[in-house]
């Protein structure tokens, strides 16, 4: 007979007993009949996928029973034998008894997961096949997962907030750690379940998720998306990057930007030339290397590269001839002769040739010519070469030097000559006339000695006591005009 069909028993013979044998029944079966009773202290646990879960609870029977097994078992059915969780291959690693057999009734299950979620109840056994004991309604479980919940697109600058979610409100108290990229956000570590992005830039984009501090478990993660205007826009040249006159030219706009910039505007020197993300320029020229730079544009606003100048490479051209001083040279000088020209990458080679000859006659940028002649140069780079126009040198010789020399020397000769000449013929005119414009007579007397008060004489020294001081020479040039007179008048 089982306690309670006792207990019955003895509620009927009330009527048929005396009052005193009555109270001492009930006293008896109130101690057998100590109640069955299992305490559990969270009826309902909301678990994290993976964690363990501790389900505690105590139990009390009958006095004067011994217990003889103790165990968890789920969904139990009345009337039907429930199984030993203990003895089950999917919880038998998992689950552990940390109860006893006096009161203590606790469980551990590790590594939960949505299968794991059923009613759990605790059942004992005592030594009285009658007394058998199941506690319920037991201990349901709930496994969830983290889900991230964030907004589909935020614009750089703004605010956003991200939500770690779960399918039930979990049992034990959380710490929720962020993630960025599969990098722990360490300053985010909080126990409100929402991360709090003030001012977003595009750097805070990525892939977050979330977990519980001391959990392994980490949630799927959730795109972030910044929107931002166009950065870092730069103009790149396809291929190899050197570029010679004639080619064909294609330059790239990148930039980073979010959504990507669909609308690109090209500029030369501050023109607009063109639009799109590729701008081509074909059969290219050395006027074409002008600073070059696009711009790039998406919904959120716009921004300019910086300006890229193309290094257009090109063979010599404009090949000229100067000469370091100008003037008349003469054979022994140097006349320095120097090549210029206008070219990219600029000349080094130059050749030097002279009109009439096949072969070069020197090389460098300078050239000293030692002759008289035409004489051009050669400029050269990788890219190909061109020739200057002529410029003529003329040298003069020593023989040319000693006849003007010669010329020089007999000009002044003969300028000296006639000089003299004109000088002496001067002089004796002067004579001539002082002797017509005196008498004979008067001549006379002054040799003798006679009267010296003529201002003509009065420089001339007196002492000429001489007699043949005063006496003139008829063959002078002075007389030869009186001595022809006197003929005449002869």
């Amino acid at each position: 007979m089982s306690v309670d069909e006792m207990g019955l028993a003895m509620v009927m013979s009330v009527r048929m007993a005396p009052l005193l044998p009555l109270i001492f029944l009930l006293i008896i079966h109130k101690v057998y009949s100590k109640e069955e009773v299992v305490n559990y202290s969270h009826p309902h646990i909301c678990a994290l996928k993976n964690s363990s879960v501790i389900m505690s609870c105590t139990y009390t029977y009958p006095t004067g029973c011994k217990i003889e097994k103790v165990f968890w078992t789920k969904n139990p059915v009345k009337g039907e034998e429930n199984p030993d969780l203990s003895e089950d291959p999917e919880y038998s690693q998992r689950l552990q008894y940390l109860g006893d057999k006096q009161q203590n009734c606790t469980i551990r299950l590790s590594h939960v997961t949505q299968k794991d979620q059923h009613m759990y109840c605790f059942r004992f056994i005592t030594d009285k096949p009658n007394v058998k004991w199941t506690g319920y309604p037991g201990v349901t479980l709930t496994v969830t997962d983290l889900q991230v919940e964030a907004p589909e697109r935020v614009t750089e600058g703004h605010n956003v907030s991200l939500t770690c979610k779960s399918s039930c409100t979990l049992t034990d108290r959380a710490t929720f750690i962020w993630y960025r990229n599969s990098q722990p956000l360490t300053e985010r570590r909080d126990r409100n379940n929402q991360l709090l992005l003030q001012s977003v830039r595009r750097e805070d984009a990525g892939r977050y998720s979330c977990a519980l501090h001391g959990h392994t478990y980490i949630s799927p993660a959730a795109q972030l998306n910044v929107s931002y205007a166009p950065k870092n826009v730069s103009v790149s040249i396809s291929g190899s990057g050197v570029i010679v006159e004639g080619d064909s030219v294609t330059l790239i706009c990148s930039s980073d930007s979010n959504p990507p910039a669909l609308n690109f505007s090209w500029f030369k020197g501050g023109t607009f030339v063109g639009s799109g993300r590729i701008y081509s320029i074909s059969n290219i020229s050395s006027d074409d290397s002008k600073k070059y730079k696009c711009k790039s544009i998406n919904e959120h606003g716009e921004k300019y590269s910086d300006a890229l100048n193309l290094n257009i490479m090109y063979s010599p051209r404009r090949v000229s001839v100067s000469i370091i001083k100008s003037g008349q040279f003469w054979e022994g000088d140097s006349v320095t002769l120097i090549c210029s020209s206008d070219s990219n990458p600029p000349a080094l080679n130059f050749s030097w040739f002279k009109e009439n000859q096949s072969s070069a006659v020197g090389s460098g940028q300078s050239f000293s010519a030692l002759q008289s002649g035409r004489f051009y140069c050669e400029a050269h780079n990788q890219h190909g070469s061109q020739r200057s126009d002529a410029v003529t040198v003329t040298v003069k010789g020593h023989l040319v030097i000693l006849y003007i020399s010669i010329g020089v020397v007999c000009g002044a000769a003969v300028v000296i000559m006639l000089i003299s000449l004109w000088i002496k013929n001067r002089n004796g005119a002067q004579k001539s006339q002082v002797n017509h414009s005196r008498p004979h007579n008067g001549l006379h007397k002054t040799c003798i000695g006679g009267e010296r008060t003529d201002p003509v004489y009065e420089n001339v020294e007196a002492a000429q006591h001489d007699s043949n001081t005063c006496k003139p020479d008829l063959n002078s040039s002075v007389y030869e005009n009186i001595t022809n007179k006197k003929r005449k008048r002869i």
